[in-house]
């Protein structure tokens, strides 16, 4: 599914629809992770009407998941108890929108490297998930990677879901661009699991959020890699405001940056 996504932006929403519609662009809603919206019942009906409202077809859309202190793989039953409402009320709010999907985070500790702790992180987020999917049919999970060094636990996380048709991986390029391995080995080693991704711009350093086209990650390196590994994914353009978005989709646009092929 070969399609680009911007951030809906509540406050200027008439412009949100018009770069959607200029580049036709689906939406990723970034307004439901955080606790204090998931916690107040009367604003969340509030968001959710809100977008049910708007003149378009909401079946592609995408949503980022609760992930702020999200440890599905806790040993503090009470953490883990949390974390899975979270997760639920997030598929809960995909659900009502009649959307496509839900992104959540890998949220694991990246240099911790003790065995049993990665083994039970595999165990727990696999379990879980599983069980997620059962209960939200056709609803696709997205697990993106945060800020770990390498690909592989999300790698074995995507081999213990195979079987599920509605598993994927998110791949955050430009996470991946500050990671230990090389962004293209992480896009090597995941494209069988890739069904979404995220990218922007950054230094090589820090996660900067930047205008793609405005920091050092080779886009047209990226974009030959998704042409050379035959990927038909969706994009997020992760960027925060409006004019950002319009930047970056301009310069997409006018140098060939997948998916504007």
């Amino acid at each position: 599914m070969k399609s680009i996504y911007i951030i809906p932006k509540r406050d200027n929403i008439e412009e949100s629809l018009r770069l959607s519609r200029e580049y036709n662009a689906c939406f990723e809603y970034n307004d439901f992770f955080l606790p204090s919206i998931l916690d107040d019942e009367e604003k969340k009906k509030e968001l959710i009407a809100f977008y049910k409202s708007l003149p378009r077809n909401r079946n592609n859309d995408t949503l980022h998941g609760a992930f702020l202190d999200v440890t599905l793989h806790s040993s503090d039953a009470k953490i883990r108890e949390v974390s899975e409402l979270r997760v639920r009320q997030s598929m809960d709010i995909a659900k009502e929108l009649g959307i496509r999907g839900v992104v959540f985070h890998t949220n694991m500790i990246a240099n911790f490297k003790n065995q049993s702790y990665m083994d039970n992180w595999l165990k727990a987020n696999a379990v879980f998930y599983r069980k997620i999917l059962a209960e939200y049919p056709e609803i696709y999970v997205f697990v993106e990677n945060m800020f770990d060094y390498t690909p592989e636990m999300l790698l074995e996380l995507a081999q213990e879901l195979k079987e599920e048709p509605y598993f994927g991986v998110c791949l955050d390029y430009a996470h991946a661009s500050i990671s230990k391995v090389p962004a293209k080995k992480w896009l090597e080693v995941l494209k069988p699991y890739i069904k979404h991704m995220h990218i922007n711009d950054n230094d090589l350093k820090n996660d900067m959020h930047a205008i793609v086209g405005r920091g050092s990650i080779d886009y047209k390196e990226y974009t030959n890699l998704m042409i050379h590994n035959l990927m038909d994914v969706s994009v997020l353009v992760e960027v925060s405001n409006l004019e950002e978005q319009e930047a970056s989709l301009k310069y997409m646009k006018k140098e060939e940056i997948y998916p504007m092929v």
